[in-house]
């Protein structure tokens, strides 16, 4: 990691000023499997805090072992993952996500040897997973160094107030920045992340 820090700070005078502020790289992760891919659906567009009820809630009712299963998720009635308080586009595509992992469709197991283009094209072929999601797992489960996700609001918004722009950058634009990041824009990400959290603390 000391490679990528010092490889950030020389490309980008910005985002030095970041790192310095922000202080060690600490990301967070999670395996990249079926259980952590649920989490993410279950998480879109909620707080954390009723999403994490929410997810508990499922996992409690679908796990026969140690974690989420396929079919752990398939034992359950819509109607029984609705009263959990699940949406019912999130339980289509909860379920949708077990069907394709359990006929191999989706298959956890192969992904850490795919390229990051042949991940997102695995995973977006599940009802509810857009490129975002992908990116997500990529960055926060498979551990990829590279991933830039330039469609993520949070990124264009530290990027405007980091870079001092007059609006929120386009997704294009913000790709046409991060070349000088790599070949480690996910970290370069996680401090733009976190350079939100510190300015609000200043």
């Amino acid at each position: 990691m000391r490679e990528a820090i010092r490889h950030l700070t020389a490309a980008d005078p910005v985002l030095s000023r970041i790192i310095e502020r922000v202080g060690p790289y600490r990301m967070q992760f999670r395996e990249p499997n079926f259980d952590t891919l649920v989490r993410s659906i279950v998480y879109q567009q909620l707080s954390g805090k009723v999403a994490k009820v929410i997810f508990d809630r499922l996992a409690m009712a679908a796990v026969a072992g140690a974690s989420l299963t396929p079919d752990g998720v398939l034992k359950l009635r819509p109607t029984r993952m609705r009263a959990l308080g699940l949406s019912r586009q999130k339980t289509a595509y909860i379920r949708d996500l077990a069907r394709l992992t359990r006929n191999g469709q989706v298959a956890f197991e192969s992904l850490p040897g795919l390229s990051d283009q042949q991940v997102i094209d695995q995973l977006t072929q599940v009802k509810g997973i857009g490129v975002w999601t992908a990116h997500m797992f990529l960055m926060f489960a498979l551990r990829r160094l590279d991933v830039l996700p330039v469609g993520d609001l949070g990124i264009r918004v530290a990027v405007r107030k980091a870079y001092g722009l007059d609006e929120t950058p386009r997704p294009a634009d913000v790709a046409a920045l991060g070349e000088r990041w790599r070949p480690y824009a996910t970290v370069a990400s996680w401090y733009l992340w976190r350079s939100l959290e510190t300015d609000a603390n200043l």
